[in-house]
């Protein structure tokens, strides 16, 4: 009797765990991807996709979910409900969607503002599978050179230039040719950065079981037992840089992509990460970063769903049974309330628990653990910069760089967040040059005789804090000439390695942290979100940290579901769509990349049989 009921529950649950995995039908599909269509460079008509103002008559009625904010999360998010027939609203604050993916044009230049380049879109890659998903096929990539990085660390005399490669083998190869002396520990990062790339799935699998058993695996030790990503997430970055060797260049190579949190306080997964994931190449989107919310646009709209901007949401609305049903939008002096069964913030943790929800809700302590768990993220400052030069007469390149003042950069951030403002200037010890105009080709079709570069550096939020009340463009003298003293120290130290830019600038202006809250609604200026501290990538945060809330029908998704950039985010937007179908996504994509290799396989096949 007994083994007749326990066989009888056995094929339940077999049932139910195979409909829950193959039930529900997959919003994914080989005919969905079609060839690319022709470039669309005519800026009127990208505006009508990227630039549709808010107003009531232009929401669609009957609405299945409403996403704040038009990151790449966000879009990420609405097309994948997209399609599967579903009717969503996205709302963005700006003048055009896109978050950090949109482009600005200024006196005849093109600028991407959080775009630098992007891995893991080799062939039949899980990545470029989604990517050609949600954007039907109509988004190309521009492979960039095998030499895609290359890391100065010192000055004067004493600069040492280190080159980065991709490739399966080449990376750790050419690394080891530049560090003859620490070939083992180089195997051993490249093996680190193995076990992360293969394993993350279990990190993200965390957010998506029951938070009950994802706990109970980890406090019982049991999910440990199957990989030693658990360990690794929760280790720090300097502690196992030093483990490997004492060569603190070495060190820096293991770290170089800065977010503003110093290596002693980072995850070395997160770290290794960063780095695997240009291992089969940086690629970059033909046509500009705008190109992806260009494309994710029209997915949107299939079903009837839109992106609407200069949709600024001050509120999401919540019943008094604590379930979200809707937000409200400030056009002019009135609010519009706009409503739907499902609301995904893409706005950051901070911003949706603290400025969007009800007070009364703010305060409860189930949302006041959510916040605990993370910190707000440091600011970035960048300089934007056009030359009318072409690239060649520049002699710049699609290679970015990374400069470093020392080779310990757990003591170079310390020094230099603990700066009084006046000192920033003269004491920037990091910064990254980007070419976009150099990396895409298009560019020089779209753009004639131009270049443009940007700068990067990150920054304290307090430096900037006394102008934040003040409006965007009528901060004042005071605030423009230091902002700019700033970027004229960073224009010198990158005309150190161009030498040639200093006579041909034609545009030069700097963004700050309140450039970044204005334009991208990021939190005190943080472009990359919530900090990416030690402390939030421990396995029991990690599971905590999850696409839903503690508001029924309010999910989160972006850069602070798990990670930063536009992977992290994109990620982040997948993963919340998992949540809000209930169902696990990544396994349609699984699925589809075995139809591709096997389409791919036939293609050879018959290929090979002509050439008999």
């Amino acid at each position: 009797m007994w083994l007749l009921l326990f066989l009888a529950w056995l094929v339940i649950w077999a049932c139910g765990t195979y409909w829950y995995l193959f039930g529900k039908p997959s919003p994914f599909s080989l005919d969905s991807v079609r060839p690319p269509g022709p470039r669309v460079y005519d800026q009127k008509l990208r505006d009508k996709v990227l630039k549709q103002g808010f107003s009531a008559d232009k929401v669609p009625k009957d609405l299945d979910a409403i996403v704040i904010g038009s990151g790449i999360g966000g879009m990420t998010a609405a097309a994948t409900l997209a399609k599967l027939g579903k009717k969503v609203l996205v709302l963005e604050q700006h003048d055009q969607a896109g978050g950090c993916c949109h482009t600005y044009l200024e006196k005849g230049f093109e600028f991407d503002v959080g775009l630098h380049y992007i891995g893991q879109l080799h062939e039949n890659s899980l990545f470029r599978i989604a990517m050609d998903q949600l954007t039907e096929g109509q988004l190309e990539f521009v492979e960039l050179e095998q030499h895609f990085d290359t890391i100065v660390i010192g000055q004067g005399d004493d600069r040492r230039d280190y080159h980065i490669y991709s490739g399966k083998t080449d990376m750790a190869e050419r690394l080891k040719k530049q560090f003859p002396n620490d070939t083992a520990a180089i195997d051993a990062f490249f093996h680190i950065m193995k076990v992360s790339a293969k394993k993350t799935h279990y990190l993200a699998t965390l957010k998506l079981i029951p938070l009950w058993l994802a706990l109970f695996l980890l406090k019982s030790r049991i999910a440990h037992f199957f990989s030693s990503v658990f360990r690794l997430s929760s280790a720090s970055a300097t502690e196992v840089n030093d483990s490997l060797t004492s060569n603190k260049d070495l060190h820096i190579i293991f770290s170089y992509f800065f977010y503003g949190v110093p290596p002693r306080d980072s995850s070395t997964v997160i770290n290794a990460l960063l780095l695997h994931h240009y291992k089969r190449g940086a690629y970059y989107p033909r046509g500009g970063a705008s190109e992806i919310p260009y494309h994710m646009t029209h997915v949107i709209q299939k079903p009837g769903g839109n992106v609407l901007v200069r949709a600024s949401v001050n509120r999401i609305l919540v019943n008094e049974d604590g379930a979200a049903y809707g937000v409200t939008v400030r056009k002019g002096k009135e609010d519009v309330e706009v409503r739907a069964p499902v609301v995904i913030s893409n706005t950051g943790v901070f911003t949706t628990f603290e400025k969007l929800l009800p007070p009364e809700v703010s305060a409860k302590p189930e949302i006041q653990d959510r916040l605990d768990m993370m910190k707000h993220g440091r600011g970035s400052f960048l300089v934007f910069m056009g030359f009318n030069a072409t690239q060649e007469e520049l002699d710049i390149v699609p290679t970015n760089y990374w400069l470093f003042k020392s080779n310990d950069m757990d003591s170079m951030i310390d020094d230099f967040f603990n700066l009084s403002k006046e000192e920033v200037a003269d004491n920037i010890p990091m910064m990254f040059i980007t070419f976009p105009s150099a990396k895409d080709p298009t560019a020089k079709i779209r753009h004639p005789g131009k270049s443009c570069m940007t700068l990067l550096t990150m920054v304290k939020y307090e430096w900037f804090e006394e102008w934040k009340d003040s409006t965007v463009r009528k901060r004042g003298d005071d605030y423009y000439n230091y902002k700019m003293s700033i970027a004229n120290k960073l224009f010198e130290w990158a005309c150190v390695h161009f030498p040639k830019l200093k006579d041909k600038v034609a545009f030069m202006d700097a963004a700050t942290p309140l450039t970044n809250t204005h334009y991208l609604g990021a939190q005190r200026g943080a472009m990359y979100s919530a900090e990416h501290n030690l402390s939030r990538f421990e396995p029991e945060a990690v599971a905590r940290n999850r696409c839903s809330t503690p508001v029924k029908n309010l999910f989160i998704s972006g850069q602070d579901v798990f990670s930063c950039g536009i992977a992290g985010a994109m990620h982040g937007g997948l993963l919340c769509a998992c949540t809000v179908l209930d169902r696990i996504i990544y396994i349609d994509l699984l699925f589809l990349k075995k139809k591709l290799k096997r389409k791919k396989a036939k293609e050879l096949a018959r290929a090979a049989k002509k050439l008999e």
